[in-house]
């Protein structure tokens, strides 16, 4: 498939095939100039459709990377022919600082984007924002580090104290996982929603069809759509879950199910 192709099938709006194309003149300019070339950051969402896009492209060399294991917003850096994805260093792209506040200050996640914000640099160019007592860390785009340095002096009325920090000092907060036992009739999605965020079958049906759920970071619309091991479902809202695992049959006939509720 062309260009033109590809984005017709991938794209859901306007807005995403903006995005996409810029991910395949990426893709393009570290093949015709032989450098690696990476995107600005990718939502999760986002980072799903570019995963499809990828493998109808024949699956390029690349490697998504946010600063951290398991970063939720990433870039997509395209390798060239000569590079290997173990050889690459994040620090190339990606920077982080340190934005610590008085021990007063009750400063949240949204204070510290919005400063952000506040001062020109756009979401595209900003990873996760990592919170911690009296600190924030925040991951951006190496050349957005200039401006975040100079500018990003206060969030809401409070002075803040910023330095670079090396990516591996980077220090993302444990997530708490409940671990669900439940049995379900079938593997249906709105069978497992309901069963993994706590719902009736109705309300999970309902959630679905209005597009707050979605199946590894992909909304779906299709209630009566099964399920796999492994599959993360998010509701916005709600947040996530994992289906963990699939056992065998209850007694009564039912599936048995472990999913990880992230809280």
């Amino acid at each position: 498939m062309n260009k033109t192709e590809l984005l017709n099938k991938f794209s859901k709006d306007g807005e995403q095939r903006t995005q996409l194309a810029r991910v395949l003149d990426q893709m393009q300019r570290a093949d015709t100039r032989s450098i690696p070339c990476a995107t600005q950051f990718l939502s999760p969402a986002l980072r799903a459709s570019v995963e499809l896009l990828l493998d109808a492209c024949g699956h390029p060399k690349h490697r998504f990377c946010g600063g951290y294991e398991d970063a939720e917003r990433t870039v997509c850096v395209f390798l060239p022919h000569w590079q290997e994805a173990e050889d690459y260093v994040a620090e190339e792209e990606l920077a982080a600082v340190s934005a610590a506040f008085p021990r007063q200050a009750d400063l949240t996640h949204r204070d510290i984007l919005g400063g952000l914000m506040g001062i020109g640099i756009t979401r595209e160019k900003l990873g996760d924002i990592l919170m911690g007592d009296h600190e924030a860390q925040i991951v951006c785009l190496r050349e957005a580090l200039p401006i975040v340095l100079s500018q990003f002096s206060q969030a809401g009325r409070y002075p803040l104290k910023l330095q670079e920090i090396p990516l591996s000092q980077l220090s993302p907060a444990p997530q708490t996982v409940k671990e669900i036992h439940d049995t379900v009739a079938t593997l249906r999605l709105d069978a497992v929603v309901a069963s993994g965020f706590s719902l009736s079958r109705s309300k999970a049906s309902q959630l679905i069809t209005t597009g707050r759920v979605s199946v590894n970071h992909l909304e779906c619309l299709k209630t009566d759509r099964l399920v796999e091991e492994g599959d993360v479902l998010t509701c916005r809202g709600l947040g996530k879950c994992v289906l963990a695992q699939v056992g065998g049959q209850s007694r009564k006939g039912r599936v048995i199910l472990t999913l990880h509720r992230y809280l």
